[in-house]
């Protein structure tokens, strides 16, 4: 159990989500290639790739801190990465109205 990589993997799975929601979709969404980063609107396909590339990097740290589905410290970092990280991208886009 290494907690640290639970916490990144929760963040990067729910990083993925709307990225590759987006993407899937044809719509445009913020990614950090934009101008400005992380407020324009990339294209459907890079939304794509960089969702994929988030549930790739989220995959390999539950390869490297398998999670188990009991009440540890390893689920609760994963949690919390998932939380923190969803919270501040709700928080980050309801301002700019999307």
């Amino acid at each position: 159990m290494n907690p640290i990589a639970s916490f990144f993997a929760g963040a990067f799975l729910c990083n993925a989500l709307p990225h590759l929601a987006a993407g899937l979709r044809g719509e445009k969404f913020p990614t950090p290639f934009a101008k400005p980063r992380g407020i324009g609107d990339s294209p459907a396909r890079v939304n794509f790739l960089w969702g994929s590339f988030n549930l790739a990097i989220g995959v390999v740290l539950l390869h490297v801190a398998p999670l188990a589905f009991a009440l540890d410290f390893g689920l609760f970092a994963f949690i919390a990465g998932w939380l923190l990280l969803g919270a501040y991208l709700a928080t980050h886009f309801g301002k700019r109205g999307g």
